[in-house]
C-alpha cells in the first residue's frame, strides 16, 4: 500500500486470468503489516455501470428506515440495505476471486460475508463520522481481537470526503469509538486518505482506525461488505437490530455460483437467523403521526363499507360497483 493520497489505478478492468500466486502474497503480506491493501479495477466497466443505475434508482425508493438519522446511522448519510439484491455487479464483487484468496489467508477457512450494504454520503462540512474501530462482536465474553475485513467500493469518483485510516493501528485493541483525549495521541504520520475514481476498491480490516474525511463537498456514494467468521459472538445491539442476518439474495444472479461461492454467501448457515425477521424502524413523530391517521381513515372506510353491505343484505338491494 503506497502512501498516497489518491489510489492509482493499474492494471485491466475485469480481467479474467489465473491468479499472481506471488501477487496474492504481497497483498497478502501488506494487508498483515497496514490493515489495508488497494485492489483497483476490480470489475468491468460495462459490471460497474449496472452497479451505479441499480443503486441510483434504489436511492429514489428510500424507507423512512434508511434517511440520515433513523437507524443506527448518522445524519448526512443514506443507507442502502442488501445491495446484492439490486444488480449482479454487486454480487460477482463479493466473490471476486482475488477477493477470497486474500480473504481466506487472513481471515482463515471458515469467514462468510454477513454485510453488504451501501451509504450516499451528503455534503456537508461537519465532522460526523470520527475515528473509530468497528465494534462488532461481543467484548464482554470474548477477550481475543477477532478479525473482520471490510470490502469497500466506490460507486462514484471521491475526491473529498474519502475513507481515511491510520496503517498499522489494527489488532492493537479490541474496536471502539475514540474519544478527544485518544485521538490527540493517534500517530497522524500514518494516516491515508483513498481518494479515488469510481469503481475503485479496498480492503481493510474493521479493527483500522479509521473514519470518513471531511469536508465532504460532493456527494459520496460506495458500498462495504464484511466479512468474518460467523461463529463468533455478536454484540447485543447487532443482534437487536439484525444487522448480521443471513443474506437476502436474487435469485437470478445465483446460476454460476461455485461450492466455495455459496459457502462465503452463508448458504444454509443459520447461526443468526431470526424467525420473524424484521427490520427495527424509527422513523420521525410526524411520520408516525400520519401513518396512525391514515390507519384511521382506512379503518373508518372499512366500518362504513360493512354497514353497508348488512343493510343492503337486510334491505335485498344489490351492490353498487364503486369501480
Amino acid at each position: 500500500m503506497r502512501n498516497l493520497r489518491e489510489i492509482e489505478s493499474t492494471g485491466v478492468f475485469g480481467t479474467k486470468r489465473p491468479l499472481d500466486t506471488a501477487n496474492v502474497d504481497r497483498l497478502a503480506n501488506e494487508l498483515e503489516q497496514t490493515g489495508v491493501i488497494a485492489l483497483p479495477q476490480l470489475l468491468s466497466p460495462e459490471q460497474l455501470r449496472g452497479m451505479q443505475h441499480a443503486f441510483a434508482a434504489k436511492l429514489k425508493r428510500l424507507r423512512w428506515n434508511q434517511f440520515d438519522g433513523y437507524q443506527r446511522t448518522e445524519p448526512y448519510r443514506l443507507m442502502v440495505e442488501d445491495v446484492l439484491l439490486l444488480d449482479q455487479g454487486f454480487l460477482d464483487l463479493a466473490v471476486h476471486p482475488l477477493v477470497k484468496e486474500i480473504l481466506s489467508r487472513y481471515l482463515g477457512p471458515n469467514y462468510e460475508l454477513t454485510e453488504a450494504k451501501g451509504w450516499k454520503s451528503l455534503p456537508t462540512k461537519k465532522d460526523f463520522h470520527g475515528w473509530h474501530g468497528d465494534m462488532w462482536y461481543d467484548q464482554t465474553v470474548e477477550n481475543k481481537i477477532h478479525r473482520e475485513i471490510k470490502l469497500a467500493m466506490y460507486l462514484t469518483d471521491v475526491r473529498s470526503g474519502a475513507f481515511n485510516l491510520l496503517k498499522g493501528t489494527h489488532l492493537q485493541q479490541h474496536p471502539h469509538n475514540l474519544k478527544r483525549a485518544e485521538v490527540k495521541t493517534l500517530p497522524m504520520s500514518q494516516r491515508i486518505e483513498l481518494k479515488g475514481a469510481a469503481g475503485t476498491a479496498f480492503l481493510f480490516d474493521t479493527t483500522v482506525i479509521h473514519r470518513q474525511g471531511v469536508p465532504m463537498l460532493e456527494p459520496r456514494q460506495a458500498i462495504f461488505y464484511a466479512y468474518h467468521d460467523p461463529r463468533v459472538r455478536i454484540q447485543d445491539e447487532d443482534v437487536y437490530y439484525n444487522r448480521y442476518h443471513p443474506l437476502l439474495l436474487n435469485a437470478a444472479f445465483l446460476g454460476g455460483l461455485s461450492r466455495e461461492d455459496q459457502r462465503v454467501l452463508g448458504f444454509g448457515n443459520k447461526t443468526n437467523l431470526q424467525p420473524g425477521f424484521n427490520r427495527h424502524e424509527n422513523p420521525p413523530m410526524i411520520y408516525r403521526a400520519y401513518c396512525a391517521s391514515l390507519g384511521i381513515s382506512l379503518r373508518w372506510e372499512q366500518y362504513c363499507e360493512r354497514m353497508a353491505a348488512r343493510w343492503r343484505r337486510i334491505l335485498g338491494k344489490q351492490p353498487t360497483n364503486r369501480y
